[in-house]
């Protein structure tokens, strides 16, 4: 019955050692072998993403930076694209100046900030990608993939807010992981992508199974015909979901592969 599988990596497909078990990539690697697309979509750039899809062996398109981005893994052909509006681009980064924020932006799969700060070398170390630093007068013209905050939870709720408030009907905002803010078009969400990309396959969306942890799944987990949160999901998202599978350290996806994908009852 179901054709794609589109999974959420951080805190779903990677366990809290940021590892894809043994267990889960047999079981992806089986379901790929009886005709199922396995696909990801996550908020990463599409750099980071690859890193971990070849792990895989995936050889589909790949939904990224929240779904602004849906590129092939192989030949790098751009399938679908969304960037945040310049006039957003040139507020936003007048806005981090204003309020002492670290904000960094996405330009042709390029991680780029303003300074070069413990923030940016951070996420660079997690992401395992470079950096670039470009003045601010550079950043603004350019088309971004995506807008990020990153600071301390309490810090970017307060913002969020006020962003919502100024702008909240002109892009997508939304929180990857507590410390990131992310800014996006607004046909830039994980809905939208997995939307796109059940068309593009010629798949119905009742056919589509979406698993995530976090509240900016919502949009895939919505649209696709079997929406999963895992154990450890937000409770927002559980609540949203058709079916709560295990946690991303019990090999949550598995066990939805084995129990919808191939009936098994363990």
């Amino acid at each position: 019955m179901y054709k794609l599988i589109t999974i959420d990596v951080d805190d779903t497909l990677l366990n809290d050692e940021l590892r894809v078990t043994d267990a889960t990539r047999n079981s992806l690697r089986e379901a790929m072998e009886h005709g199922v697309m396995v696909t990801l979509a996550t908020g990463r750039m599409f750099a980071s993403a690859k890193q971990i899809a070849e792990q895989i062996h995936f050889n589909v398109p790949l939904i990224t930076y929240q779904g602004s981005l849906v590129k092939n893994l192989l030949d790098g052909q751009v399938l679908y694209e969304r960037f945040v509006p310049a006039p957003i681009t040139k507020l936003l980064y007048e806005y981090a100046n204003k309020h002492q924020l670290h904000l960094q932006g996405y330009y042709n799969d390029q991680l780029i900030a303003v300074e070069d700060n413990e923030r940016i070398k951070e996420y660079s170390r997690m992401a395992k990608v470079p950096y670039l630093i470009q003045p601010v007068s550079e950043l603004v013209s350019k088309p971004m993939t995506k807008l990020l905050f990153f600071d301390e939870p309490e810090i970017l709720d307060h913002h969020q807010k006020e962003l919502k408030g100024l702008i909240g009907d002109e892009v997508h905002i939304t929180k990857s992981k507590p410390f990131f803010l992310e800014i996006l078009h607004k046909e830039g969400t994980k809905g939208d992508a997995v939307r796109f990309l059940a068309h593009h396959f010629d798949c119905d969306l009742s056919q589509v199974i979406a698993i995530g942890d976090s509240w900016n799944d919502h949009e895939m987990l919505e649209v696709a015909g079997l929406g999963v949160a895992m154990e450890n999901a937000v409770d927002s998202l559980k609540q949203i979901a058709d079916y709560v599978t295990k946690s991303n350290n019990e090999d949550g996806i598995k066990h939805v592969i084995d129990k919808f994908v191939f009936g098994r009852s363990k």
